[in-house]
């Protein structure tokens, strides 16, 4: 499958190889950082390819250089200010968690660059991940002045030890492609730029299978992830958007703002 960012549809697009669904971030000059579009179409995604007899497994990346660079600062912003808008966005990243663990078929992971913040929970959530060898993972909300309420905090303690993950998410710290196959959050190192090629290698091995029995390994392999989010997601969220008032979050967003200017 060759398609190019120019051939894409912003701020997400959906393409089909065969019985692949192939799902993309798609705002490359942002480096993939998820605004308020980008963070509804990510969000509704899953629901609607769903639907589509076609569908025994997908793959989701990054258009141009970046798998997702995290939240985009003026969304961020507008949250700190707008409650309202805060709570809207938030409620959608907790559907949005929830859907990707409980999406029917396999999803894998072509994180061709960095994935940052949404880009290292949504990759986190995904059944098999395919990682370059130039990209990384970081989960930076602690170190920002916020509770990590999304993906990782849910995903990682199963994945690798936990006192891996908490210097991981704790520090905001920068997981190397080579690092994460070691501790065991990837299926592949791969070159750079074969990422979805090799995503695309696992998701027809994946569609070809007996897609009964696929759907409902599947499923009870997820049913700790997704139980665990409908018990624990919603008072998370709630710490999350506590840490939106808090001056430590107010002033690193302040410095933020400045830098980028």
């Amino acid at each position: 499958m060759d398609v190019t960012p120019t051939d894409l549809r912003e701020p997400l697009d959906v393409r089909w190889d065969g019985p692949v669904a192939v799902i993309t971030l798609n705002r490359p000059k942002a480096l993939n950082a998820t605004n308020a579009e980008l963070h509804a179409a990510v969000t509704d995604v899953w629901g609607e390819v769903a639907k589509d007899d076609r569908l025994r497994a997908a793959v989701v990346t990054g258009a141009g250089k970046a798998f997702s660079a995290g939240g985009d600062l003026p969304l961020l912003q507008n949250m700190s200010d707008d409650p309202a808008l805060r709570a809207e966005v938030l409620a959608e990243g907790q559907r949005l968690a929830k859907a990707v663990a409980a999406f029917p078929v396999p999803i894998v992971a072509a994180v061709n660059g960095p994935a940052v913040g949404l880009g290292c929970s949504l990759a986190s959530l995904c059944d098999l991940v395919v990682i370059e060898e130039q990209a990384y993972f970081m989960d930076p909300h602690v170190s920002l002045g916020l509770a990590a309420a999304d993906g990782a905090v849910f995903t990682w303690p199963a994945q690798m030890s936990l006192p891996r993950v908490k210097e991981s998410i704790y520090l905001g710290r920068r997981i190397t492609a080579e690092e994460a196959e070691r501790f065991g959050l990837v299926n592949a190192v791969v070159p750079k730029g074969t990422s979805v090629a090799k995503a695309l290698e696992y998701a027809h091995r994946l569609a070809a299978l007996p897609p009964q029995a696929l759907r409902e390994t599947k499923a009870i392999l997820n049913a700790p992830l997704t139980n665990r989010l409908e018990t624990d997601s919603t008072a998370a969220f709630a710490s999350e958007s506590e840490s939106f008032d808090t001056p430590e979050f107010r002033a690193n967003l302040a410095a933020m703002a400045a830098r980028s200017k």
